[in-house]
């Protein structure tokens, strides 16, 4: 009892936390109220570099709010984008699955909302041409969309993310340098996809570079997964240590402080 009350008031402070340190800004797509979350570089840098993140399939949670945090004292400003919208949240994770599913399926749509969370990077003081976009889970398949549609991005990093796409449609060179951090276990990416996520990153000419970690599944960066890798969805924190050590390195190679 006195264990799981500790870790009760560790959770709640760690939540305050974080609010504390991050801004709502609320825009639009059309009609749509978006609603993300800015946080400032804790320290000035003359070349202001930027870090677009793509949370997983549930919106913006603690987990995304950490990261942000994290880099933003490494001297990142950090947006985190609002994907589905005011009166859009999922409640669960069979709505989770529908929502992140049409902007699957709708890739320009995804492209869309990705670019004004882009645009709101900026205008919170990122410097345009110096930016990097970072996903998890479903948001790792944006940024990867995010290399294919061209939008104004050095580099991408993928972590547990979905890296399928409709093999209809053309592949294109890729300019942004790509980093893909990959649990070895994650039951949800089957082989013949990889293999073809793997074959179209050659195609397409791409600085590209694919981790693997050992004994990680699905969310091995999120700590709310639980630890049980039978779920195909569990937090590894040597996995998750390594990949933020990976992020920082690839950070340090593509962007200028």
């Amino acid at each position: 009892m006195k264990n799981s009350a500790l870790l009760l008031f560790a959770t709640i402070l760690f939540s305050n936390t974080i609010n504390a340190q991050l801004k709502t800004v609320k825009y639009t797509d059309g009609a749509q109220v978006l609603n993300g979350l800015s946080i400032k570089a804790a320290k000035k840098s003359s070349q202001n570099p930027g870090i677009l993140l793509l949370p997983a399939w549930l919106g913006i949670d603690n987990a995304s709010k950490q990261i942000a945090e994290n880099l933003s004292k490494l001297g990142y400003t950090v947006f985190i984008a609002d994907i589905y919208g005011e009166g859009n949240y999922p409640k669960n994770t069979t709505e989770a699955g529908k929502l992140a599913g049409y902007y699957k399926t709708n890739v320009t749509e995804y492209h869309k909302r990705i670019n004004l969370a882009l645009q709101e990077l900026i205008k919170s003081g990122a410097n345009a041409d110096n930016i990097v976009a970072i996903g998890y889970c479903f948001g790792g398949t944006g940024v990867l969309e995010a290399a294919r549609a061209h939008l104004n991005v050095k580099g991408v990093a993928s972590f547990h993310g979905g890296l399928g796409k409709d093999a209809a449609r053309a592949v294109e060179p890729i300019t942004a340098k790509v980093l893909v951090c990959h649990g070895a276990d994650d039951p949800y990416e089957s082989a013949a996809e990889i293999t073809a996520f793997q074959q179209e990153m050659r195609d397409s000419k791409a600085d590209w570079q694919m981790i693997y970690y050992a004994n990680s599944v699905h969310s091995f960066t999120n700590p709310e997964a639980g630890n049980d890798n039978s779920k195909g969805a569990a937090y590894n924190a040597v996995a998750a240590k390594r990949s933020f050590e990976h992020l920082q390195l690839f950070l340090n190679e593509v962007l200028k402080k």
